[in-house]
């Protein structure tokens, strides 16, 4: 199959690219990763564990405002009051996996 156009093939390729990612996503290792790493300072499901203090949003408001490569990017980088989890791009993936379940 001849391509047309160089741009086409590139169309094609950030497609499944972008694409690639939702679908290596574990959502189950996303919520553990979540319950971790994150519960303390963030409501990671649907209501509160425990008292937290007013803070950063909560998984299900950040669901709603990020779109996943957003939320990927921010997570490839240490932010702030958030620790550096050094987390490797699979953890990234699962963690923006189940953040995304939240919508």
């Amino acid at each position: 199959m001849q391509y047309r156009s160089p741009a086409v093939l590139l169309v094609f390729l950030v497609l499944g690219a972008a694409t690639q990612h939702s679908t290596r996503a574990d959502s189950t290792k996303g919520s553990q990763l979540a319950q971790q790493w994150c519960a303390s300072c963030h409501v990671t499901g649907g209501s509160p564990a425990g008292t937290l203090q007013q803070g950063p949003p909560s998984f299900p408001t950040i669901a709603r405002a990020r779109t996943a490569e957003q939320l990927r990017a921010f997570l490839s980088h240490p932010h702030g009051a958030m620790p550096d989890l050094s987390l490797t791009r699979t953890e990234i993936d699962d963690l923006v996996g189940y953040i995304e379940s939240l919508r």
